[in-house]
């Protein structure tokens, strides 16, 4: 299951609509370790294509090791579809490389609203998984690690 702030959610519609009819792309970073998604990263879609996104290579060489730096590691990988369903493509799976990700596809497609699915890709198996959003992680059920100390 993806656990994920509302306004990181609202961060990916709406990089999803300032960019369409072209694909938009992007990074959520987290703590290593943490299945916990915290910083949003909007990255340029190095194709500028309505159907097809690839990272621009040195803005991902950068972000990867801005997030070594800051101990974090991809929690999502997200991009939209402009006029199909939020399913991965054939494209999709194939460039699928991180094993520990949550996939999140935004559509784009009706004008009124989004839709949004998350799914696991691991070795060209596609997993659709439940997605709660929630307003704080602190009683969210991420871990242990995510309840308030208390004196």
């Amino acid at each position: 299951m993806l656990v994920i702030r509302r306004d990181l959610v609202d961060a990916m519609v709406a990089h999803a609509r300032r960019d369409h009819p072209d694909e938009a792309c992007g990074i959520i970073a987290g703590p290593e370790g943490s299945d916990r998604p915290e910083r949003f990263v909007a990255m340029d879609n190095a194709e500028r294509s309505p159907t097809f996104y690839r990272f621009d290579s040195m803005e991902q060489l950068r972000v990867h090791r801005e997030m070594e730096r800051n101990d974090e590691e991809t929690v999502v990988v997200y991009h939209s579809h402009t006029a199909t369903e939020p399913y991965p493509s054939r494209t999709d799976i194939s460039y699928a490389s991180e094993p520990n990700a949550h996939y999140v596809l935004i559509s784009t497609r009706d004008p009124e609203q989004h839709e949004l699915r998350s799914y696991r890709i691991v070795d060209g198996v596609v997993t659709e998984e439940p997605v709660e959003v929630v307003e704080s992680y602190m009683f969210a059920h991420t871990g242990a690690d995510d309840t308030p100390d208390c004196p």
